[in-house]
């Protein structure tokens, strides 16, 4: 059986359904010539991650597919539901990213509140001839050790994000509808573990008592954070959107950081992407990534292997 990972697979997921005895074809197919290369070629399974889009049409005219999986958690991309209710089997790998995210929007925190993202911008064009400029410009950061965490959204990302930052020293506030408290286990390089239990209060007061905000929430038709948001927040606030572009009113983020309620905010995703807003990638108050909040090679190679695990587990 045929396994088309349209949008790339790691080599050890190729390795695993190779070894169950499928056939991995990691050929970039357009999305306009994907109908046509699947029913040609009689592919069983269909592997996306947010490249490739998987709609009613290509399901409909696709009656040989069996399986559609995300490498991945969200599943934006996919109709998941009418899938199901076509009969295929609909998978993700919602486990595999969740430290990948954590760690790069702790390396945002810690570019902006040390002015990272600027310094290293500024530093090979001024370095040489503005140092001590430079140093007065970058000398009042802020230590994360001791401030507050608000996430706003505690699943398994929002949880992977919360260990980081206890690892880091800092007090972990979250908001969640559908919690009421988790149980945090932070396991250490020597065997030990240290269990908190974090109780979620409301979207509110993780607003107003945070110094630092993180967003792991699902796409959905209203923003999570817009002007109302913005406006209960502490001033000088450094936020994060790591979850999924139009949580966030970008146009209401770039007022808040010119009248200085937000300090800084990180973006891994946007409102319009590919291609975000120009006042986004210009504003220095930004730092920018172009959504490769799961592109470590270990969750790569996490999501490869549970994705075949899961294929081979459903078609034997």
């Amino acid at each position: 059986m045929k396994v088309l990972a349209n949008d790339g697979i790691s080599k050890s997921g190729i390795e695993a359904l190779e070894k169950g005895g499928y056939e991995v074809i990691t050929t970039t197919v357009a999305q306009e010539q994907l109908i046509n290369y699947i029913n040609e070629k009689n592919i069983v399974v269909l592997l996306v991650r947010s490249a490739t889009t998987v709609r009613k049409d290509l399901i409909d005219a696709c009656p040989g597919l069996k399986i559609i999986g995300r490498g991945g958690v969200g599943m934006d991309n996919i109709d998941v539901e009418y899938a199901r209710e076509k009969g295929l089997h609909v998978i993700n790998t919602p486990a595999s990213s969740s430290h990948s995210v954590a760690e790069l929007v702790f390396g945002h925190f810690y570019g902006l509140a040390r002015f990272l993202h600027n310094s290293n911008r500024d530093m090979p064009l001024e370095g040489d001839t503005n140092f001590g400029k430079l140093k007065k410009a970058y000398s009042k950061g802020i230590e994360l050790k001791g401030k507050t965490l608000g996430v706003l959204g505690f699943g398994r990302i929002g949880q992977a994000t919360a260990k980081v930052a206890l690892g880091a020293g800092m007090k972990v506030i979250a908001f969640d509808p559908f919690l009421e408290k988790v149980n945090l286990e932070l396991d250490f390089f020597d065997g030990q573990k240290v269990n908190f239990e974090i109780k979620t209060i409301s979207k509110e007061d993780v607003l107003k008592q945070s110094d630092f905000i993180t967003l792991h929430v699902p796409a959905q038709k209203e923003y999570v954070i817009d002007e109302a948001e913005f406006n209960i927040m502490k001033d000088g606030v450094i936020i994060a959107n790591a979850a999924r572009g139009g949580v966030v009113n970008e146009v209401a983020l770039v007022k808040a950081i010119e009248k200085g309620k937000v300090a800084g905010a990180a973006l891994d995703v946007f409102e319009n992407e590919p291609k975000p807003e120009m006042p986004l990638l210009m504003n220095p108050a930004l730092s920018l990534t172009p959504h490769t909040g799961a592109a470590t090679n270990e969750a790569q190679d996490r999501i490869g292997t549970e994705l075949a695990s899961q294929i081979i587990s459903i078609l034997g």
